[in-house]
């Protein structure tokens, strides 16, 4: 009987654990001239996000929309199961805000930063933090990078 209650356990460890590796819709908001987007769309899409690209000319009144500030702005805007995420925030940051679901608004990495997804340019990798953000404004630190 014990063994079968561990090996009830372990799949559900498993299952909790990695509920977010199921592959999961969101909807990228970009201007159509943006080629770094595209970047961070690929990235997006090798692990394992469904990527849903809309094109806009309207993306002010998107940011505004969904709280983004200019102190919280980048390229490019993104849904995912109520939450957003502003810019080039990596794959496994969003598989983490999925799994753990803070009270947040969303993630965001601020400007465009050389060496996150999208924004690679050789070598050269910039320190960078991926924020959370709330309807204020308020902003935490979810995740720092010194070098990505």
């Amino acid at each position: 009987m014990r063994i079968y209650k561990i090996l009830i356990s372990l799949l559900l460890l498993s299952v909790t654990t990695y509920s977010y590796a199921e592959v999961k819709d969101i909807t990228v908001y970009r201007s159509p001239n943006c080629g770094c987007c595209g970047g961070w769309i690929q990235h997006l899409q090798e692990h394992k996000f469904n990527v849903i690209d809309i094109k806009t000319n309207n993306m002010s009144n998107l940011k505004q929309k969904y709280g983004i500030t200019e102190k919280l702005a980048s390229c490019h805007t993104a849904i995912i199961d109520g939450y957003v995420i502003e810019g080039h925030v990596p794959a496994a940051d969003i598989k983490q805000l999925l799994s753990q679901k803070p009270d947040v608004v969303g993630l965001t990495v601020p400007e465009m930063p050389v060496g996150t997804p999208g924004m690679e340019m050789g070598d050269r990798k910039d320190p960078f933090a991926v924020l959370t953000f709330d309807k204020d404004g308020n902003t935490s630190i979810f995740k720092q990078y010194d070098k990505y």
